[in-house]
């Protein structure tokens, strides 16, 4: 049954990945052929902002591509999975951001760009959150040790005798 679940695991995050592949180089190619054939757009602002989305492109590559052995074709590792969330979640928005900016910049011109900005905001955000759970993790332990008395380990009786 495990079998089962890695299998399908890796079909999926073989898919993903070929699909973000495809969509990046449809996107890019198309803002490429427009920046040269129709309207000039900051090449210097593309390759700024692109290389987030390339490296994070590359990461989710080489952690979530299956891997198979090359003489059985056996599965070997399934990779990691690509629909969880935290930063996997975050390194697929930074990918489709960056596609939404390249469109926008095609559209409304460089003033697309702004739209990118909103990655590090919303990574703030992200950290913001982090922080205070662990401000309040650490309050809840400050506060245990100080004036609330934490019941007795033991079996049942011990527990009953204590309180």
């Amino acid at each position: 049954m495990a079998q089962k679940a890695k299998k399908d695991r890796a079909k999926s995050n073989g898919i993903a990945l070929n699909n973000l592949h495809i969509g990046t180089a449809t996107v890019h190619a198309v803002f490429l052929a427009f920046h040269f054939l129709l309207r000039s757009r900051s090449l210097l602002a593309y390759g700024l902002l692109s290389v987030p989305s390339f490296i994070c492109e590359y990461i989710l590559e080489s952690s979530g591509r299956p891997k198979y052995d090359p003489e059985t074709k056996a599965l070997r590792t399934s990779g990691e999975d690509l629909n969880a969330p935290g930063l996997t979640e975050y390194m697929f928005d930074v990918v489709w951001v960056t596609w939404a900016s390249l469109v926008c910049v095609m559209l409304f011109g460089n003033w697309g760009w702004l739209l990118w900005a909103s990655l590090p905001a919303y990574g703030l955000y992200l950290g913001s959150g982090l922080l205070g759970m662990g401000r309040s993790k650490m309050a809840q332990m400050q506060g245990a040790g100080g004036e609330d008395q934490q019941a007795p380990q033991g079996n049942r009786r011990s527990r009953r005798a204590a309180a």
